[in-house]
């Protein structure tokens, strides 16, 4: 269905409110990569390493996870009521208060403290972004523009790992087999990993001023019932007679009685609870797959394929960089083929490619292959999975509860994204313990078996139960999930 949407819309002024937007993705993906690369130095500095570590290693990893449970929580109950302006301004607050105190901590409890100031903002900002993109994009170009967001995160992601490598090289006194013990002797271990967290205040400081100069998500402004403040933001991205469509057609699934109200009641009705279900499932899948502990503990699977501390980071550096351009990709792709078909796609790769880095890991044909295989998961992962979570969940919820039900599933997305990064230290060494019939201990290739059939399993549920959402406005999208006339 083609409509006014689609062919008067102010391209200009969209890509410009939607660039600034993705800054939070940056951010997002910065905060969430600059751990891996720091982890080395900041455990050596606060003397995390040796048997019997493997919480601690887990919780300094994860700890800016447990504020993204709270963000996503606390946007659960919040981002209906005061909109999604007000909440990014918030994370651009936090993000700087935590890049800057995470770099001037004084202990292994400051810097978690810290951490997980920067993990609200980090809930805050994944939650939000793609929905406010969402919210303000027309059908035939949404898939893309959130898909811009997950190009936002990759470069952040990816400027993370750059600097991570490029700080980490400024010690070039530190041998490059340097043992913890010596590692927090040097530069790198006592400043240098500073510095890769306190950067972060550059784009943080940026985002929370030009937020200032974006409207408010026009569908929200008509959920509180201030019509003639969205139809300004409709006519500035695509004229009158645009606002007037988008007023008609917005205000087809907002009944009178429900403008301006949220109830926990409206989450639990049958058809609702059922797609948030549906959610909350790809959430969990989208963190159980795998990829992230290939982010955070890069540099302990590298390690294990032969490579050296500086080689390591160089790797990481190359991960970033095949994540940044897998996501034009998808943006290519994702309103052609579909949001479904590329999602299992990815399911079956990333199945087929773990199965081959775990058989390397059996067989000792470890270095290059190991890499190589990494960087085909890293690939698929970030052109199917990692960007359609998000476009599918800003799009398959009713306009007056989107921001409630998206939070709810970021939540659940959070959740199980810490359990995966706590855990993943101690998982890792249990598997790695069980010994094979010929004598032979599983090792690393007991977590990349355990990953696969996780995706296994993920391919055949949403292959029954995930919906196609591509060409169609939000409300036909509502009005088809939904049943309503």
């Amino acid at each position: 269905m083609t409509s006014v949407a689609e062919t008067q819309v102010n391209k200009a002024y969209l890509w410009m409110i939607c660039l600034v937007a993705t800054l939070g993705g940056f951010l997002f993906g910065y905060d969430w990569v600059v751990v891996g690369g720091a982890k080395e130095f900041y455990e050596a500095h606060f003397e995390i390493y040796g048997d019997g570590m493997e919480k601690l290693k887990g919780w300094g990893t994860s700890s800016a996870l447990i504020g993204c449970i709270v963000g996503a929580v606390v946007c659960s109950f919040v981002s209906d009521r005061f909109g999604r302006k007000r909440l990014l301004i918030l994370a651009g607050i936090l993000f700087g208060i935590s890049a800057v105190g995470t770099g001037l901590a004084g202990s292994f409890s400051a810097y978690n403290w810290f951490r997980i100031i920067g993990g609200f903002g980090m809930g805050i900002a994944l939650n939000v972004s793609p929905l406010y993109i969402a919210e303000m994009s027309p059908s035939k170009m949404r898939g893309m523009m959130v898909s811009v967001n997950q190009l936002s995160i990759m470069l952040g992601v990816l400027c993370a790992q750059i600097v991570n490598w490029q700080i980490s090289l400024i010690d070039s006194k530190m041998p490059v087999d340097a043992t913890p013990e010596i590692i927090a002797q040097h530069w790198n271990g006592i400043t240098g990993w500073r510095w890769m967290f306190g950067v972060e205040a550059i784009p943080a400081v940026l985002f929370f001023v030009l937020m200032f100069f974006v409207p408010e998500s026009a569908r929200w402004l008509m959920k509180k019932g201030r019509n003639e403040e969205a139809h300004k933001v409709f006519t500035k991205l695509g004229g009158k007679k645009y606002a007037d469509a988008e007023i008609v057609e917005v205000g087809s699934t907002l009944p009178e009685e429900e403008i301006g109200v949220v109830r926990f009641s409206d989450l639990i009705e049958k058809h609702v609870f059922k797609v948030i279900l549906l959610g909350v499932f790809l959430s969990i899948l989208q963190q159980w797959c795998g990829m992230n502990a290939v982010f955070y503990y890069a540099a302990d699977i590298f390690k294990a394929a032969g490579y050296n501390l500086k080689a390591m980071m160089l790797n990481i550096v190359v991960i970033g960089s095949v994540m940044v351009l897998s996501v034009f990709v998808v943006m290519a792709l994702v309103d052609k083929v579909g949001r479904k078909k590329l999602l299992l796609f990815g399911c079956v790769v990333l199945t087929i490619v773990y199965i081959a880095i775990a058989s390397c890991f059996l067989t000792g044909t470890l270095g290059l292959p190991v890499v190589l295989l990494t960087l085909v998961c890293v690939s698929v992962y970030s052109f199917t999975l990692a960007p359609l979570l998000w476009v599918i969940l800003s799009e398959i919820y009713p306009n007056r509860i989107r921001g409630a039900a998206v939070s709810i599933a970021a939540t659940a997305h959070w959740v199980a994204n810490f359990i995966l990064t706590y855990t993943f230290p101690s998982v890792n060494k249990s598997l790695g313990e069980i010994t094979l019939p010929n004598g032979q201990p599983l090792g690393m290739a007991g977590v990349f078996f355990l990953f696969a059939v996780i995706c296994l399993g993920g391919l055949l549920i949403a292959r029954k139960v995930l919906p196609e959402t591509k060409g169609k406005t939000l409300e036909e999208i509502e009005r088809e999930l939904y049943g309503k006339s």
